[in-house]
């Protein structure tokens, strides 16, 4: 039976960060306008537990949104022994937190490591040191690949996230940033398009001329192939766009560039457009295609777009869900 993994997300948006990032405004991405106390982390897990299904269940308490590991020592250790009783009574299996490159050394591995901390991401987004300084990142590429090396080698589940369209940034360049993420020995990732949000610097260059955002266009097609390349890769993607909290639902919070509440699914319509325009166009009036039931929407494609393509040559068009087939496997058949 296939093990259903669980996080419980705790945001602590923007704690100790050294500096903001232009395009970076924690509280509008995640919705989150408060940070909890280690004291009320128990009650959030609690209650997250009391919606979750045990059996063959994998559940990891996520501390997400800021740099984690920026905290001071004793307030990391407050956080992290919050989770441990339930990891002893065998609720929750690991802790998972995201953090910057710049903030990972030995000696906070090593405190990790006694609180069972099983993953740690990084906020890497790019591995081009020009759209790093024009991001404002604070840190270089050397930064990142020396923390992930040294994640690895304590054993830890690597995460590397990364942004498209970034300033300074290009498809070859993002191309350039998953290889690196692939070589680095990711073992998951989160594919991000850069938004312009109200209160970051990026808002600024946007209103100066000095940013244009990537179209939802463009950001779909690269983010295609970036998907595609990861997935060749045996990279597992736990993200595709960001998750559309109340502000960016609304647009209070947004101002521009390629948001969209359903961005995965136009990516996996348009890997499945470029499966189905390779197809051979006999005379046949009929054509059906069998897909792998977790793929048939996206083969059907965002409100049906990709059975209207095959419409302008066959006068129907059927997608059947089949499960001899998995992942981007299909079959065609002619009538």
């Amino acid at each position: 039976m296939k093990i259903r993994h669980y996080n419980i997300p705790i945001f602590i948006p923007e704690e100790a960060c050294p500096n903001q990032c232009v395009f970076c405004d924690q509280r509008q991405i995640s919705g989150i306008s408060s940070v909890p106390l280690p004291a009320e982390v128990p009650d959030i897990i609690r209650l997250y537990l009391s919606t979750i299904d045990h059996r063959n269940s994998h559940v990891e308490v996520a501390f997400f949104g800021g740099s984690f590991t920026g905290l001071s020592k004793s307030v990391q250790e407050e956080y992290l022994a919050a989770v441990q009783p339930f990891i002893s009574e065998g609720k929750v299996k690991s802790v998972r937190l995201s953090t910057r490159p710049d903030y990972i050394n030995e000696k906070i591995l090593t405190m990790l490591k006694s609180f069972h901390v099983g993953c740690i991401e990084l906020g890497a987004q790019s591995t081009d040191e020009e759209v790093l300084e024009l991001s404002g990142r604070g840190h270089g590429v050397s930064e990142i690949f020396d923390a992930a090396h040294l994640i690895k080698s304590f054993g830890f589940e690597l995460g590397l996230q990364m942004m498209i369209g970034l300033p300074g940034d290009n498809i070859k360049k993002s191309i350039r940033t998953a290889n690196d993420f692939i070589s680095l020995g990711a073992d998951n990732t989160r594919i991000y398009p850069t938004l312009v949000i109200k209160g970051t610097e990026l808002a600024n260059m946007y209103a100066q001329g000095k940013y244009l955002p990537l179209s939802i266009d463009m950001a779909v097609k690269q983010t295609a192939i970036i998907l595609r390349m990861f997935e060749e890769s045996n990279v597992k993607v736990l993200r595709v766009g960001l998750h559309p909290s109340e502000d960016l639902a609304e647009g209070s919070g947004y101002i521009a560039g390629p948001f969209h509440a359903s961005f995965k699914e136009l990516v996996l319509t348009k890997i499945w457009e470029e499966e189905l325009v390779k197809l051979n166009l006999p005379s046949s009036k009929a054509i059906r295609i069998s897909v792998a039931p977790q793929q048939l929407n996206y083969a059907i494609g965002f409100k049906g777009i990709n059975r209207k393509m095959l419409l302008k040559d066959f006068e129907t068009v059927k997608f059947i869900a089949n499960s001899e087939y998995s992942h981007y496997q299909y079959h065609v058949s002619y009538h």
